[in-house]
This record gives C-alpha cells, structure tokens and sequence, in this order.
C-alpha cells in the first residue's frame, strides 16, 4: 500500500505564505493531479511530500508512518524533475541504474532491473546513447525509468511534460496513463495544463495562492466548481460569470440581471446577489418561445476551432462565450439570444466566491429558504 497523508501543511518564505494549511489525503493507487496556476504552491507541496521541503508546520504520512523528518532517501518515493535531471557524460544503461548503484545493490540486479525497465518503456536500443543524442522523449522516458528501476511506492512528478512539444506531449501523455494501470504505485502528478489534468488524473487537487480550493475527479471539478476560481481556471473558455438577482414573485423563484432572466423553480427565497455560471458549450442559439435561462447578447467575433467554433458575445458589461460544432450560424455584430437549461447553470456567492446550494424548507419541498453557502471540497 502507498497512502500519502498531508496533515495542515503550512510553508512560508518571509511573509509570502507558500503553503497555507493544507490536508490531503492520496489513496494507493490513484493519480492525483495537482492542477493550479504558476505561483499557486503545487511544486512546493510536491517537495514536501518528497522531503525536499520541510514544511513550517504540519506532517506528512506514507502508509501509516510519519516521514515529515526523514530525508527523500527513506520515504520510499521517487521524483521526476521537469528538466529531467540526467547525468550528461553518462549512458541511458548508467542513467538508469545510477539509483541502485548508490544504494549499492548487486550489479546482477542492476542490470536485470536496467532491461526489465528499458523493455518496458522502449529504451533497450538506447542503451548505449549520452542523453545529448535523444529526443526531448526520450529523455523523459529515461528520466521516468531512473525511478521505475527503485520500485518506489510513489511517484511524484513535477511537470514532466512541459518541455515537449504539443505532438510528442500527447503521445507521453498516453504513456504515462498506460504506466500508471501497469504499475501498482501511486502517482502524484504536477501540471498548470488542464488538459493533462482532466486526461490524467483520477482525481484532481486545485491550488490557488497556497490554498487548497477542491478536490474531486475531473467530472466534478468540471460540472460542479466549488468556488468561481475553479469555474474560470477550468475550460476553454472557461465558465461564462454574469451578476444578477435571486428573487420570488408569484411563488416562482427568478434570476434576473442586465442580460439575463430565468424562472429557476416554483417556490419562494429571500432576494439577494449572485453570480450565475454557465459553460460555454451548454448555450445554444435561442428562437422565439425558447425554454430556459435566457441571455441577451450582442456577437463581437467568432472564432474558428476546426471542429467547433466560438462566438465572444457581450452581454451587457460581461462577455459571454458559445461553443458548438462549427457552423455555428453567427456572424459579428449581430445580436443574439442564448439559452440554456437551469440544469446547466450554478450559482455563485459573489462575496466568498462559493458555489451556492438552496436548500428545501423541510416542513414545504416548494418553499425554499435563502441559498446557504456550501463548500463542495
């Protein structure tokens, strides 16, 4: 079993707070992605889980057993590095086995380990090559092997693809996802791309400015944000946020703003300000009679995808985005009306950021409360 454990991590250098009490708790087996914008500390938790930082407060656990003091060597982890760390005047066979060698294992089991593991990642004929004479691939692969040859219990990686081509970084991409069904490890994964969160992760762990914002599988960090930092980091383009007003008339609950109006459900809630969500991809192009939430807007440009295209509308003093397959059917200046289903939409607390959740007067299933704020990690 491999089972990492971080337990109110908090890192900082001088006053800039790194890591501002962090727990996370990685099950055996699963590939965690922490996912988050440059700056946000996901390298910084990475190190820590390998030892490479302490933290200032806080502990960290791998199966059961307190590692927050011992060095990188007894945690039974191993790290891939971003600019893949190779000894250059040595072979891909000497690269390889570089970590058995230091911990003085037999050279018969060096060397068993060493083909095992360059079979397995394509590496056999390479043996012989100074990592000058690869690809930017190849050297990922061989960077990847170096730890493979360990058995380690996790692996940790910090951004490994990010030197890669757009081509080649999908092809790795496919690989890695088909080590990590092979192995039976735990992968904790570093990436600011979404597209290799999303592709990668069993689950994924979003960071902004040192601070956990949620956890979840890439369905739910997707169709469910817990906050408006999560509906704007993920997607392309991200969620479209427009401000509006939360009330009831006639026992119906409404949203209404400057280019948007909805009947939500039948019921009553007191009135108060939110910011409605809504994925580019869930509009669609409206007509008279046209059921849902509906958005009053003006086309500024469309962009061609290939496949899809996106119309940037302004809708009021907000752009609003749709995306569908291409043709879309809309032209640049003209004005249009968007629709969406209220099952598509999310409501946001415009002063926490929150996602909104309303929840049903338990002595009437028609009449509901004001909308309690819910924190969805």
């Amino acid at each position: 079993m491999a089972r990492i454990r971080l337990h109110h991590i908090t890192k900082a250098y001088g006053d800039t707070v790194a890591l501002d009490d962090i727990s996370l708790d990685v099950a055996h087996g699963e590939l965690l992605v922490l996912l988050g914008p440059s700056g946000c500390g996901k390298s910084t938790l990475l190190r820590v889980m390998a030892g490479l930082i302490h933290p200032d407060r806080g502990g960290v656990e791998v199966d059961g057993r307190d590692v927050t003091t011992l060095p990188p060597r007894q945690r039974n982890t191993a790290m891939v590095f971003q600019s893949y760390a190779l000894y250059p005047h040595l072979s891909v066979r000497r690269n390889l086995g570089f970590g058995l060698r230091a911990h003085r294992r037999p050279r018969t089991e060096i060397e068993e380990k060493v083909a095992d593991v360059a079979a397995r990642l394509g590496l056999d004929r390479l043996l012989d090559r100074r990592p000058r004479e690869l690809s930017g691939g190849q050297r990922q692969r061989v960077a990847l092997g170096r730890a493979m040859v360990r058995d380690p219990a996790v692996f940790l990686m910090d951004e490994p693809l990010s030197n890669l081509d757009a081509q080649l970084r999908t092809a790795t991409r496919m690989e890695l996802a088909a080590l990590h069904r092979s192995l039976d490890a735990t992968f904790v994964y570093v990436t600011h791309d979404q597209v290799e969160a999303m592709t990668l992760g069993t689950r994924i762990a979003v960071l902004d400015g040192g601070r956990l914002q949620q956890v979840g599988t890439p369905a739910q960090i997707y169709d469910e944000p817990a906050n408006v930092f999560v509906a704007r980091f993920l997607g392309a383009p991200p969620m479209n946020l427009l401000p509006a007003v939360a009330s009831s008339r006639d026992r119906r609950v409404l949203l209404e703003g400057a280019a948007l109006s909805a009947v939500l459900w039948e019921g009553e809630v007191a009135e108060r300000a939110v910011t409605v969500g809504v994925r580019p991809e869930r509009l669609r192009i409206g007509g008279a009679g046209a059921a849902g939430a509906r958005f009053r807007s003006r086309v500024v440009a469309v962009e061609n995808l290939g496949n899809d295209e996106v119309a940037i509308c302004q809708a009021a003093e907000e752009r609003i985005c749709v995306r569908g397959p291409r043709p879309l059917g809309l032209r640049a200046g003209e004005n249009v009306e968007l629709v969406a289903s209220v099952d598509d939409l999310r409501l946001f607390d415009p002063a926490s950021g929150r996602r909104m959740v309303w929840v049903p007067d338990a002595c009437d299933n028609h009449k509901l409360p004001a909308g309690t704020v819910h924190d969805v990690r």
